[in-house]
């Protein structure tokens, strides 16, 4: 009996070893963990035919024919579905629009004033899908801002802000974040681009 209680505590403290070591990901694994740890949803691409067929099942699945955009440059994937584009913000249409950043630590998409004009995410839609590149990618937020000073030179945005929550009425118990509630239900489409 004793040899067999000496195999498996060893066992068990191997285990618990394991457990205790720290695991690194990377900055793409990380984001992903994380932003589907807060409720987010999340398709990967790796073809612009991927984005556009992966845009067309989110509009279908949700029943969705009209969608706020103002961004020219991804407008060219929703001509191609047969849906209608509301150019103004509306809080009944989905939003669909590019962002600044993807947080790896924490699983934030952070946005400025070049998606959002002058509107306070907590204002917006609940819907949001956003269209990212792997490239966009940073550590922490402190390199999601500097990436925004050197992209921006001539111009830095406003409006700095993130979502932090993919679920929709979740209390955020971070008292900076007191009477603002950043919680959306948002789809990420993310294309490859290294």
């Amino acid at each position: 009996m004793s040899f067999f209680k000496k195999l498996f505590s060893k066992a068990s403290s191997k285990e618990q070893e394991a457990k205790k070591q720290e695991v690194h990901l990377s900055l793409d694994d990380a984001f992903v963990h994380h932003f589907i740890d807060k409720g987010g949803k999340f398709l990967y691409c790796v073809s612009e035919k991927e984005v556009t067929g992966n845009l067309k099942q989110i509009l279908e699945e949700n029943e969705w024919d009209t969608i706020s955009c103002h961004d020219d440059d991804i407008k060219k994937y929703l001509k191609k579905q047969k849906i209608s584009i509301e150019l103004d913000f509306d809080k009944e249409v989905p939003f669909f629009t590019t962002c600044e950043h993807l947080i790896s630590d924490n699983g934030d998409i952070l946005f400025s004033s070049n998606q959002l004009s002058t509107h306070k995410i907590a204002a917006l839609t609940d819907n949001f899908i956003v269209f990212a590149k792997t490239s966009q990618l940073v550590r922490n937020t402190g390199q999601g801002l500097t990436g925004i000073k050197s992209n921006c030179k001539e111009s830095i945005p406003t409006n700095i802000s993130a979502v932090k929550n993919y679920t929709l009425k979740k209390e955020d118990d971070n008292f900076l974040n007191y009477g603002n509630s950043n919680s959306k239900n948002l789809y990420l489409l993310l294309l490859e681009d290294l």
